[in-house]
């Protein structure tokens, strides 16, 4: 069974930072693409950044220069450095591993979620 469990979200201030992490149950960075998400209240799901197998990164207009997304192959982990975090930036945090080529072939996996919350 692979698993994917995020840890590391919390409440923090207004600009304050927090470090998201991903740990999956095998290695996925030499094919897939590592991806976090986020799903605030009443809105849909939204892909915040990614890192593919080849190790580039993109962002979400909404985080770029704020999130760094980065990936430990030794550890099966995968990284999402949060600063200058706003309260906009409240939701449930998802990791995800994408083949891909998903659906054609592979899967999609996702984690259960951890929760950020930017409050003062």
């Amino acid at each position: 069974q692979v698993q994917l469990v995020e840890s590391g979200g919390g409440l923090v201030q207004p600009g304050g930072s927090l470090r998201l992490s991903c740990a999956a149950s095998r290695n996925f960075f030499s094919i897939y693409t590592m991806g976090w998400y986020r799903q605030a209240p009443g809105k849909q799901r939204e892909r915040v950044a990614a890192i593919t197998s080849g190790g580039s990164t993109n962002y979400a207009d909404s985080v770029k220069g704020r999130f760094t997304i980065s990936g430990d192959n030794a550890k099966n982990t995968v990284y999402l450095q949060m600063n200058s975090l706003k309260p906009e930036d409240t939701a449930v945090y998802y990791c995800n591993a994408r083949h891909p080529n998903y659906p054609l072939i592979g899967r999609d996996y996702w984690g259960q979620g951890t929760q950020v919350t930017v409050s003062s």
